[in-house]
């Protein structure tokens, strides 16, 4: 039985809390500015953050006045709206399952989606999910770890994944194994961190 749980989630990122920041922020910093910057989305445009933890992202939405952030860890929201508050943005945020939104059916414009799909328990529900609330011609930016589509993971690094599962994130799920399960569509697919392990992804859902 997996340990990748909603409650293990809501738990272990209460515990990091304290250093969350001081790891997640610094190392990924670029990454996340350059995923918002490919988004391309307008000033006005309706944009879910999902699984935006302590709001890490929010330095590159200034500027938006149309913010939606949800996270499993009521922690996790309560920084966030802090950070908000420091940056003079306005920001709806809610302690929410990305795997099951309470969102209306064509929401929003974009989502973003950064080192999210590779934790959250089951991440063909989160991105079927996103596709039901995201409106046609939107757009959906990814930033994660990510195995190569058709590459199986070895076995060292299949054991390797069951103390990175359990302490981090999944470190064998391939992007194209997630989103075949949606009508949505790849336009660009670049390196980012560690040599290309992580990608930038963006997606598109036909209009």
């Amino acid at each position: 039985m997996s340990l990748n749980t909603n409650p293990w989630n809501r738990l272990r990122y209460t515990l990091y809390l304290p250093v969350y920041d001081l790891i997640a922020d610094r190392i990924f910093r670029k990454y996340r500015k350059r995923s918002v910057e490919l988004l391309g989305a307008k000033p006005s445009d309706a944009i879910l953050i999902l699984g935006a933890g302590t709001g890490l992202d929010l330095p590159y939405l200034q500027g938006y006045t149309n913010l939606t952030a949800i996270d499993i860890t009521p922690g996790m929201i309560t920084k966030l709206k802090q950070r908000a508050e420091s940056l003079n943005l306005q920001v709806d945020a809610r302690v929410m399952n990305g795997q099951q939104l309470t969102f209306t059916d064509s929401s929003f414009d974009a989502v973003v989606l950064h080192l999210i799909l590779a934790v959250i328990p089951d991440p063909v529900a989160c991105i079927k999910e996103v596709e039901r609330t995201l409106k046609p011609g939107g757009s959906v930016m990814v930033f994660d770890k990510f195995l190569p589509d058709g590459q199986k993971p070895s076995m060292l690094r299949r054991f390797l994944n069951l103390i990175a599962g359990t302490l981090f994130s999944d470190i064998n799920r391939s992007i194209g194994s997630i989103i075949k399960h949606t009508s949505l569509v790849p336009e660009l697919n670049e390196p980012a961190a560690l040599g290309g392990t992580f990608r930038i992804i963006k997606l598109r859902k036909p209009v």
